[in-house]
């Protein structure tokens, strides 16, 4: 096979690749971000008092939508002045959808890095770093992601702040025939750890180990029926088990971190295998965090 050696390009100081031309090749295929499927919404979006946005991307399978800024050369502080101020003034239009700011540029200084850092967890950000590469006539983008979207812990979650409670709370708030859903899916979750338990909060009936908190899974009773929310990152792999084993479930919660599963009296025994993967993989996962 023929080796072919890559030629690094500075965007800003090469003729012909402006922002403009990064921009079009984003929109072309606003996947190569790395950020999932995205589909592009809108370019050179007006700000009311503020400018122009960039690119407004959405993700194709959920409500997350993506302000995203360009800047060529390295980041500087009005470049993420301006990209929060947008994300700012979409999130506030658009209520109805998760927002997350997305900085894009070609040298992500570590000094930039430190001052973001103080902002993600409260604000929604994720840092990209781009690099134009040379092959032949040929150029091309790679997209790296240095700064990761952090997902926010709730208090009512492991920081067991919550009023505590028992069975019989919620057997009158919801229903024996759905609390009992919550002891089915214990019985599941045993398979990974034969130590945990239920523990009974106002708000969800969590998990617990040794009267520690360990709320990989969390359920929510209702009268005729439970949400199952598994802890984890969304994945494709997820998407594709729960949408091919008929279980219902509602759009994944990025601000949360967590999958919505909806079941009713019976479902556990119907739908055992996805379940039990289901709450395999939360817990792993919350093994590997």
């Amino acid at each position: 096979m023929e080796f072919a050696k890559f030629e690094k390009l500075s965007l800003r100081s090469t003729s012909g690749l402006d922002e403009k031309w990064v921009q079009e090749r984003i929109a072309e295929d606003p996947s190569i971000l790395g950020l999932g499927d995205l589909i592009l919404k809108d370019k050179e979006r007006v700000q009311p008092r503020a400018g122009r946005l960039d690119l407004l991307l959405q993700d194709a399978d959920s409500s997350r939508r993506y302000e995203v800024e360009l800047q060529l050369g390295s980041t500087d502080e009005s470049h993420i002045i301006r990209t929060i101020e947008y994300w700012d003034i979409e999130r506030k239009r658009y209520p109805q959808y998760d927002h997350t700011a997305v900085i894009v540029a070609e040298d992500i200084t570590s000094r930039f890095l430190n001052v973001v850092s103080l902002f993600n967890g409260a604000i929604p950000l994720v840092a990209i770093q781009m690099k134009a590469l040379k092959i032949e006539d040929k150029v091309g983008l790679f997209f790296t992601t240095v700064l990761d979207q952090m997902t926010l812990g709730l208090v009512d979650e492991d920081e067991d702040l919550q009023e505590i409670t028992d069975r019989s709370y919620w057997d009158s708030r919801a229903s024996t025939k759905t609390v009992a859903i919550a002891d089915e899916l214990l019985e599941l979750a045993r398979e990974c750890d034969s130590d945990l338990e239920l523990a009974y909060k106002k708000f969800y009936i969590g998990i617990a180990k040794n009267g520690q908190p360990n709320n990989f899974y969390r359920v929510r009773p209702k009268k005729k029926f439970v949400w199952l929310e598994p802890r984890m990152k969304q994945s494709s792999e997820m998407d594709e088990l729960l949408e091919q084993s008929g279980l219902d479930s509602a759009e994944y919660n990025s601000r949360r971190g967590r999958y919505f599963i909806r079941l009713e009296p019976g479902y556990v025994e119907k739908y055992k295998e996805a379940i039990t993967n289901v709450i395999k993989e939360a817990y792993e996962s919350s093994s590997r965090s």
